[in-house]
């Protein structure tokens, strides 16, 4: 027993480096989540669940199932954190040139790239295995989710178009609730998957705006670093009025009733208000534009479609 060490307290010690362990697994993950922006889950879940619940009620009659809520919902947190992971990772070099984010967690030395990598991997698993607990289209469909979640991060780096393919890739989030409930694509999963990517596409343009100097500077693209942030401004207007535009139709051709128009209303209201925040001299309500008034959008839209159904 070497000299100073009491009978036993091999094991404390032991027992106190797992906990070391444990404590430094659980410190990491929560680095993760808050580099990856978990929060901001709210912009696609409610998507991907109201295209499961349109899906359910227009082919099948009915609400989706507890297994469908449950492998939608496994499917959703595993594409959007192997996504947001990739984008970190990706961007690791641009973000560290960047000062609005140097600070995250790769460029500031808080996670090593192995452990992302880890990460990445986990996600993705889950992705897959969801898929195949739902159907075989969802798993056949695999392999285009996971080209465009990898795809998107790197259009910066040649077309001022990396918005809307943003929206793409945020958009096969309903396409996936809808496959996932009925095993098959309609026609008005595609006014919900053309309502998202413009809606996307919006605030994102919007969130860019923060980053036209060295977006230019690097040589990134972007609508407000190749047209200016007005044109930028215009431009996110019009993709909220296609999107708006989309929702409504979504009115016309389905079952939804006036629950789901009240709905649609509100949501054109607070896009309207998202626009009124920020002009071409004063960006400084970006993030509430960008954060806030997106996450209502989406509860607002699922609450009043599940409302629509129920009553």
């Amino acid at each position: 027993m070497p000299a100073g060490q009491l009978p036993g307290t091999g094991g404390i010690n032991r027992g106190e480096k797992e906990k070391e362990r444990e404590t430094c697994v659980i410190r990491k993950i929560k680095i993760i989540f808050e580099m990856i922006k978990f929060e901001h889950t709210i912009f696609a879940l409610p998507f991907a669940y109201m295209g499961m619940i349109l899906g359910s009620f227009e082919i099948n009659g009915s609400w989706p199932t507890l297994s469908q809520w449950i492998w939608v919902t496994v499917a959703m947190f595993g594409a959007r954190s192997a996504a947001m992971s990739l984008n970190r990772l990706i961007d690791a070099t641009i973000d560290r040139r960047n000062p609005r984010t140097a600070e995250r967690a790769i460029p500031a030395g808080l996670i090593s790239y192995l452990e992302i990598i880890a990460f990445i991997v986990v996600s993705f698993v889950l992705f897959f295995t969801a898929a195949f607990q739902l159907n075989m289209l969802a798993v056949y469909l695999l392999p285009i989710a996971v080209f465009f979640l990898t795809f998107y991060s790197y259009t910066k780096r040649f077309t001022w178009l990396c918005h809307f393919i943003l929206g793409m890739t945020i958009a096969i989030a309903p396409l996936g609730g809808w496959v996932g409930a009925t095993g098959g694509l309609h026609p008005e999963s595609f006014l919900l998957f053309l309502a998202v990517m413009f809606w996307t596409a919006g605030f994102d343009i919007i969130y860019a705006t923060q980053d036209v100097e060295h977006d230019k500077s690097v040589g990134l693209y972007s609508v407000p670093a190749r047209f200016g942030v007005k044109r930028a401004l215009q431009t996110a207007r019009g993709s909220h009025v296609v999107s708006i535009v989309a929702l409504f139709s979504l009115f016309f051709l389905s079952e939804l009733g006036v629950v789901y128009l009240i709905g649609a209303c509100i949501s054109t209201a607070i896009m309207i208000y998202e626009h009124s925040l920020v002009s071409e001299s004063d960006l400084s309500n970006v993030n509430v534009a960008f954060f806030t008034m997106n996450g209502i959008v989406s509860m607002v839209m699922l609450a009043f479609t599940i409302g629509d159904f129920i009553l």
